[in-house]
């Protein structure tokens, strides 16, 4: 009998406790180095960073990031369960998407005009994860992330954007800002606090009533 009680948990352990999808693109790796390296590494959330990356793009990005935290960082591969305290970066010439907590693949085609990433993988990160998704939109030009944000809020998940004096480029970080959809706006490395709060929060509300 105890061995069950006892699996029952460890089972959610296998399960993060919020999806935060990162939006970046020119200047995204200061921010994303800002960011990484505030965030604790046992904060039970998974990290997915998608970037704006040209195809032939040597991507030295895990290494990089590495440097940065304790947390595991993978390029993302196809059918890779998503796991707490782990960090996901989108591969070149690839579109990310998530499925029952699991990462999809798909190559990116130029048939349906520009691609935005970070729209596509935020939309199904809101409908697959609902209020245990967070969108976070860093340095960048352009406008992606727009819809996908809006999907995430509708779906009852959080929304933080890059403060526009912290931004290399602050296009995103306008554009995100001007849905008046965001829960917060801060600089990267302000981030990991309100994101360990928010978390935090959550966790109180259900051990306030004993069993």
């Amino acid at each position: 009998m105890n061995n069950k009680n006892d699996n029952q948990p460890e089972n959610k352990e296998q399960e993060p406790k919020y999806y935060v999808g990162i939006g970046a693109s020119a200047g995204g790796l200061e921010a994303l180095e800002a960011f990484f390296n505030t965030m604790p590494s046992d904060s039970r959330m998974a990290f997915i960073v998608i970037q704006h990356l040209s195809p032939d793009y040597k991507s030295m990005m895990v290494e990089l990031l590495s440097k940065r935290t304790s947390m595991p960082v993978h390029r993302a591969e196809e059918g890779m369960l998503i796991l707490p305290n782990h960090v996901y970066l989108i591969p070149p010439k690839k579109n990310l998407t998530i499925f029952h907590g699991k990462i999809l693949l798909t190559n990116i085609t130029h048939d349906r005009g520009i691609n935005l990433p970070i729209d596509v993988f935020f939309q199904s990160l809101a409908e697959d994860q609902a209020e245990k998704a967070v969108g976070v939109i860093l340095s960048g030009t352009g406008s992606d992330g727009v819809r996908g944000l809006r999907a995430i809020k509708e779906n009852g998940g959080m929304v933080i954007v890059q403060k526009v004096e912290s931004a290399k480029f602050d296009g995103m970080p306008r554009a995100a800002i001007s849905t008046g959809l965001a829960d917060f706006i801060l600089a990267p490395q302000e981030i990991p606090e309100k994101l360990i709060a928010f978390s935090n929060r959550g966790f109180k509300i259900k051990t306030d009533h004993p069993q």
